[in-house]
């Protein structure tokens, strides 16, 4: 295991692909929550030994993944994983399904315009002058260009009132050009992101934060009118690449309310048998080695190790984290929450990072905008 040492502002870990003592480092503007897994890196400082899955499982590769056993808090070296095999397992491709997706909305786009005269139509807000979601909103911006979707965009200083944006969520509400409303989040630390969220009409929520969307998704019987843009992209790449989930072991590791929570309601409605893990879980390697499937979301590089995967397992990968690396011509690289090296090892089919969910979340968007104009004007 990468070994870990924490101050206040900085965690610093190793290469889960390098057996060296040389360090990565998290950025500072990584801006996802960091969660604290400190019993199970404690708990692999002892070997493991995978033999017995060989003859139990013939998709595991014919090597072993051993983690170097240490009688003190040493060197990163000493945990190290030691990996002795090749990648076994699928690439599943997010940038080529939401590529197929965004071409698939192109059409139905058109063909509604030729047919009722209606263009579907997305307004942002975004507040403040935060880099990261001005970027994602600039993302969204073009993937709706690229579609043929209308998208009106409006931004606010840092210091406005939690009035104006609701003021600006009122009258999107009440434009009929508009089919679906997204608040870039998060909000700054003055406003009730509650509040805000709320505000936006349900038909319009193509976000799926709406506490009734969530509440209709939560229950037997009852549709959603939208379901949450990253877990749904999940739920499709399992689709379009035929990964069956009905009957099978899920675990979502996370429980926000943006990804986990979602996730693992989306999973139960696929007739998934799901766990949750989070950040009070104990020995989560020891849930996360029964899963069929495991969706990760917490933000923390390279958590899941190879040891933790069922060989033959399916991963879904959303952490996208930014760590410093000298050999980059950014000075820094991406990486999931998944140790891709070692992982891809064991597991039969897994997300890349970048390239992976990423995609598919703004795919999705567009496919809800889509979806929230043909159910307004009743367009089949």
């Amino acid at each position: 295991m990468a070994s870990m040492h924490t101050n206040a502002t900085t965690m610093y870990f190793t290469n889960c692909s390098s057996s060296s003592s040389s360090t990565a480092r998290l950025l500072h503007f990584s801006t996802t929550k960091l969660h604290k897994f400190s019993n199970s890196i404690s708990h692999f400082h002892r070997q493991i030994n995978l033999h017995q899955y060989r003859t139990s499982n013939p998709k595991f590769p014919k090597s072993i993944l051993t983690h170097s056993s240490s009688s003190s808090s040493s060197s990163s070296s000493s945990n190290a994983v030691e990996v002795k095999s090749e990648a076994s397992a699928k690439v599943i491709d997010g940038k080529r399904v939401a590529k197929d997706i965004r071409e698939e909305v192109a059409v139905e786009i058109s063909k509604m315009k030729n047919e009722i005269g209606i263009v579907p139509g997305l307004a942002v807000i975004l507040v403040g002058d935060r880099k990261d979601s001005a970027t994602y909103v600039r993302n969204k911006k073009k993937a709706c260009d690229t579609v043929g979707i209308n998208s009106y965009e409006v931004r606010l200083a840092e210091d406005s009132t939690e009035e104006e944006v609701l003021d600006h969520i009122s009258k999107f509400n009440d434009d009929p050009s508009v089919h679906g409303i997204l608040v870039q989040l998060p909000l700054p630390s003055h406003m009730n992101e509650q509040n805000v969220l709320n505000a936006v009409c349900i038909e319009k929520d193509v976000d799926g934060f709406h506490p009734l969307n969530i509440g209709r998704l939560a229950m037997r019987g009852r549709e959603p009118l939208f379901v949450p843009c990253t877990p749904k992209g999940c739920i499709e790449l399992l689709h379009r690449y035929e990964i069956p989930v009905k009957g099978k072991r899920a675990v979502v590791i996370g429980r926000s309310n943006i990804v986990g929570m979602p996730a693992a309601l989306l999973l139960q409605r696929e007739d998934a048998t799901v766990s949750i893990v989070h950040s009070r879980t104990k020995n989560p390697e020891e849930i996360t080695r029964q899963a069929d499937i495991i969706i990760s979301a917490v933000g923390q590089p390279n958590m899941v190790r190879g040891s933790w995967v069922k060989p033959g397992a399916v991963l879904v990968d959303v952490g996208i984290n930014a760590i410093e690396d000298s050999e980059s011509p950014r000075g820094y690289r991406l990486v999931g929450d998944i140790c891709y090296e070692e992982a891809s090892k064991v597991a039969s089919a897994i997300t890349p990072v970048p390239g992976g969910v990423g995609p598919m979340t703004i795919a999705m968007l567009l496919s809800n905008t889509l979806l929230s104009a043909k159910r307004i004007h009743n367009f089949r």
